[in-house]
């Protein structure tokens, strides 16, 4: 996959490694899954309980 300076920039901001090590070392890779499955499940709850407020 071709990645852009765009990809290389978002990638460096949120996980602070480049795409090119993250593609290299699976461990890398896995270690960015389980952040980016941690944050989506916290964003998940956060809109759950803020639509419980809203609801009310």
């Amino acid at each position: 996959m071709n990645y852009t300076p765009e990809m290389e920039k978002a990638m460096q901001q949120s996980h602070k490694i480049g795409y090119a090590e993250y593609e290299r070392k699976l461990e890398n890779r896995l270690a960015v899954e389980k952040r980016r499955e941690r944050e989506y499940e916290q964003c998940k709850q956060l809109k759950a309980d803020l639509e419980s407020q809203i609801q009310r």
